[in-house]
């Protein structure tokens, strides 16, 4: 059986809703700004509702804002309307989805935002629908069909919805000023919590570190270094100062009358490679696999003095990759 058709079909949907989003684009205005401000102002949560498909959405827009420093949740509308009500507060704002604005199950979670005056905005492509009317603000999505041709099932709609929320979700990031390092504090898991681990956090502190002094004879920082295992050995001055390090490399090129010779004579001055405290495990790596030159250690440095030693070991063994 041929595999043209579902290719075409599958082209079909892409494009369609490829062109939506781009009317999408194009379409945002000050009213875009507003929410964003709206939500940045809120003194509580953002509460994500929908029903079906939207319902869908709106728990990964609440998901999405609270993984970027945004406090939010999802209220499900049946579940708003025995009891759930509750859990939405005076500071609370509430962002609602619904395609055509009608949806019943809505109504409940409507009339507590107008009675308690919670903000409401919605994301609907009907202005003048119940949502739309009982919002604060509209977000509108436009007219766009459904990649469907028998069936109006919900896909360019839904890819809209989702594609706005991520809007939202980003300018409030980037509002609040949101960091790499706090999106480490809310999601410490998977790959990306990996990445976003710091150098202190998978340094091998201060009683593994394989220093010795300038004067060190090359016979004791052999001893040293051996005894570290590390392949490296850092040289400092007499306040705990970096100088430089000593690796298999210098060992090679000061070969001839080694022994006779002290760390001092022998270190690379610098290193050229070290590792704040706070550079993320992700760009440690990257600054490890640089081949100018590439390293499989770092020392750990704030103001000139070591603090740890990371091995290339430690960010596989992380998830850093």
């Amino acid at each position: 059986m041929s595999k043209t058709p579902s290719i075409t079909i599958g082209r079909r949907v892409l494009e369609t809703e490829a062109e939506a989003l781009g009317r999408l684009a194009a379409g945002l205005d000050d009213t875009f700004a507003n929410a964003v401000e709206m939500l940045f102002a809120a003194q509580g949560r953002i509460v994500c509702t929908g029903i079906g498909k939207s319902g869908h959405v709106a728990r990964k827009i609440a998901a999405t804002l609270a993984s970027t420093g945004s406090a939010a949740m999802f209220v499900h509308p049946s579940e708003a309307s025995h009891g759930d009500l509750g859990m939405i507060g005076s500071g609370d704002i509430i962002l609602a989805l619904s395609k055509t604005g009608e949806t019943r199950e809505l109504a409940d979670i409507i009339a507590f935002a107008a009675r308690f005056a919670i903000p409401l905005i919605g994301m609907t492509a009907v202005m003048d629908s119940a949502l739309g009317l009982a919002s604060d603000l509209v977000l509108k999505l436009p007219d766009a069909p459904e990649a469907t041709d028998a069936v109006n099932a919900p896909t360019t709609s839904t890819t809209l919805q989702m594609a706005l929320g991520d809007a939202l979700a980003v300018a409030l990031l980037e509002r609040r000023g949101f960091q790499p390092q706090d999106f480490k504090v809310l999601h410490p898991g998977g790959k990306l919590g990996a990445m976003l681990r710091t150098a202190a956090d998978l340094m091998h502190g201060r009683e593994e570190l394989p220093l010795v002094a300038p004067e060190t004879p090359m016979r004791q920082a052999l001893l040293v270094m051996t005894r570290m295992r590390w392949g490296i050995v850092g040289v400092v001055d007499p306040n705990g100062r970096l100088l430089g390090a000593i690796t298999d490399g210098d060992l090679r090129r000061h070969i001839d009358g080694l022994l006779d010779r002290t760390a001092g004579d022998v270190m690379t001055p610098g290193p050229r490679k070290t590792a704040p405290p706070q550079m993320l495990a992700g760009e440690a790596l990257a600054l490890m696999s640089d081949p100018l030159p590439a390293v499989t250690v770092l020392f750990v440095v704030e103001d000139g003095k070591p603090l740890g030693i990371l091995h290339v070991h430690d960010l596989l063994r992380a998830g850093v990759m």
